[in-house]
C-alpha cells in the first residue's frame, strides 16, 4: 500500500472562515466517499499553534502506484486541487508501508 500525505499552508492573511477556505475544505472532505482508490481519508486542521506547523492535513492510503496516478487524476481530486491553488501552498510524502 502507499500512503499518500499531503500539508497544506494558507497564504498570508488567508483565515480559515475564507469562504473558499470552507469551500476547500468541504472539497476535499467529501473525496473520500467519492473516490474508489482510497483505502483509507482522513483530512482535518492542525490543532497546534506553533510556527512551523502546517494548517491542514490529508493523510490517505491507496493500494499501488497505479491507484495513486488515477486518484490524483481524479475529475474531484483535481477540482479540490484547483479550489485550494487560490489560498493555500502544500507539500507531500508518497511512501509504501
Amino acid at each position: 500500500m502507499i500512503r499518500h500525505l499531503v500539508l497544506f499552508k494558507l497564504d498570508e492573511g488567508v483565515e480559515r472562515d475564507d469562504p473558499r477556505v470552507v469551500k476547500g475544505v468541504e472539497a476535499f472532505r467529501a473525496l473520500g466517499g467519492r473516490i474508489e482508490e482510497l483505502r483509507f481519508w482522513e483530512c482535518d486542521w492542525n490543532i497546534t499553534d506553533r510556527p512551523i506547523a502546517y494548517d491542514f492535513a490529508i493523510n490517505s492510503a491507496v493500494d499501488d502506484r497505479d491507484a495513486l496516478q488515477r486518484y490524483l487524476e481524479h475529475p474531484a481530486h483535481q477540482a479540490g486541487v484547483a479550489l485550494w491553488r487560490e489560498f493555500a501552498t502544500w507539500v507531500i510524502a508518497d511512501y509504501e508501508f
